[in-house]
Parts: structure tokens; C-alpha cells; sequence
């Protein structure tokens, strides 16, 4: 008799608004513009498949460990990913007469504005997040002398404390980081401003993420290897569950999740549907 694996999705996973918004907007570049390639600066989302897949209908990537910036784009689309830019690579594109699809989530946009007002004001911008994003370095691009913290232990690091600060976080770091970094900032900096920018979606992923544990024995998470938020998703499911794996595709499932009786699944922002739907009609295939 074949045995039944029960599957439980979370309620919260897969693309967020600013990559589906992103792979939305270079898919109509594609229908838009006749030239080819149309290009993104940097990977458009860290999902190998997705990436597979918008490669296969014309799309390029620019940047460091990718295609090099041509020296003119002769009216070529370039979108810019959901992370967003510095106002400087921007300008870069532009002066090499690139049409500019600007993709970036509207989120990380405000961000960006905001460092910008604060730096203008005399603030010293503080950058809470993964030191090497795209979107740290984008919203750095606006704060010139900002400060980068990727943890508590780089807060309480800081040699010089500034007298005015505005703290920004990643939109997809986790609250309690945020909140840690923020704790060793007051104790330092009299005025200290901290802005609430941490993407609700993320918020709510990472509850449905707990609430999800409490009713499966073992959770897949699914998504690429350099998500960050893939990644914290894992970690979390880590400590949540005695179970827990990070699988890019179907074909990595480990075959200690088939031997449960329940499995959880949930998925990175940048996870594409259908690769969801994959893993989950893997593990219906028991």
C-alpha cells in the first residue's frame, strides 16, 4: 500500500511585490523593446531557474563576475533589479545611452530617499544588513560616509560614535537583529533616529515560517543558495524545527524527507512558483 506524506505549505512564501514587480518589468522590456539582448545590472533575482529561464528569452547580466558594461548601449534596455543601485552606476548607464528600466521595489526606493534627506540634514547614515547586498550598496550610494553593521558584534565594534545618526536596515533582515543593532546604537548616540524599514512581508514569512513548525516534523525551505533572505528563512527553520533543509530544486530533496509523515515547505522571496510546485509534487510522488 502506498504510505501518504502529508504536505503543509506555509501561508507566507515565495516571490515578494518588488521581485515579482522586477521579473515582471524585464519580461515586458522583452515584449517592449525589439533590440537584443535586453540587460539587468546584476543577477535580477537568486534563483538559478528563474535565471535559466530569462536568459533563454534574451536577458543578459552586467556587472562584477558577469557580462562587462558595454561602452555604448545603442537605446538597449538595462533593468535594475528589485535591490536597487548607487545614483552613481545609474548615471554610468545613462551616459552610455541605456534605456533605464528602473525595477527597483518601492520599498528599497524609500530607503534610498530617505538615507539621501538624512545625510543632506547632517545625519550619519548607519546601514544595518549583509555588507556585500546589492541593496546595502545601493541606499550606500546615497549616504557617502554612512557606516555598515552586519550584526550587534559590529555595533558594539564602532571606534568613533557619531552625536547624530539615522539607522536603516535591509528590508529583508530579520527583527531581532535589527532590533540588537538598534539596542548597542541608543546606548552610544544621544540622537538617534531608527526607521522602521524592514519589509512587513518578510515579518510575516518568517511567522508563518513558526507557525508552520509547530504542526510538521521536518520543513523544506526552498530557493537559491545566495538569497539572503533563503537563507535566514533556513536558519530559522533551523532552530525551529528537528528537521530542516534548503533545497534549490525537486531534485535535491533529501531521501530522509520522504521518510516523514509530515513536511512542511516554504520558500525564499525570490522563489519562483513553479519550482515550488515542483518540490511539492516530488514529495506527492512518494
Amino acid at each position: 500500500m502506498k504510505r501518504t506524506l502529508r504536505i503543509i505549505r506555509a501561508d507566507i512564501m515565495g516571490y515578494c511585490m518588488g521581485v515579482r514587480r522586477a521579473v515582471e518589468a524585464a519580461e515586458q522590456a522583452l515584449l517592449d523593446n525589439p533590440l537584443r539582448p535586453v540587460y539587468t545590472y546584476g543577477p535580477l533575482i537568486h534563483n538559478p531557474s528563474a535565471l535559466e529561464r530569462l536568459s533563454e528569452a534574451g536577458v543578459e547580466i552586467l556587472g562584477p563576475g558577469y557580462a562587462p558594461i558595454p561602452d555604448d548601449f545603442h537605446g538597449r534596455s538595462v533593468v535594475v533589479r528589485a535591490h536597487g543601485i548607487p545614483p552613481q552606476e545609474r548615471a554610468l548607464l545613462e551616459s552610455r545611452h541605456a534605456m533605464v528600466v528602473d525595477a527597483t521595489c518601492p520599498r528599497v526606493l524609500s530607503s534610498q530617499k530617505r538615507a539621501k534627506s538624512y545625510h543632506e540634514r547632517g545625519y550619519r547614515v548607519i546601514l544595518a544588513g549583509d555588507r556585500d547586498h546589492g541593496e546595502i550598496a545601493g541606499i550606500a550610494g546615497y549616504a557617502p560616509d554612512c557606516i555598515l553593521l552586519g550584526s550587534r558584534e559590529d555595533a558594539e565594534n564602532i571606534q568613533n560614535w557619531p552625536e547624530r545618526a539615522v539607522l536603516i536596515s535591509q528590508t529583508t533582515i530579520k527583527q531581532s537583529e535589527y532590533d540588537a543593532i538598534a539596542g548597542v546604537l541608543s546606548r552610544h548616540i544621544t540622537d538617534l533616529i531608527v526607521l522602521d524599514t524592514i519589509c512587513p512581508a518578510t515579518v510575516e514569512r518568517q511567522k508563518a515560517l513558526a507557525s508552520l513548525a509547530e504542526k510538521v516534523e521536518g520543513i523544506l525551505v526552498v530557493g537559491g543558495r545566495e538569497s539572503a533572505n533563503t537563507l535566514r528563512l533556513f536558519l530559522s527553520a533551523q532552530s525551529l524545527c528537528s528537521h530542516a533543509w534548503h533545497v534549490e530544486t525537486a531534485a535535491e530533496i533529501p531521501p530522509e524527507a520522504y521518510s516523514l509523515s509530515c513536511i512542511g515547505i516554504t520558500a525564499g522571496a525570490s522563489t519562483p512558483d513553479d519550482v515550488i510546485d515542483a518540490v511539492e509534487q516530488a514529495l506527492q510522488n512518494v
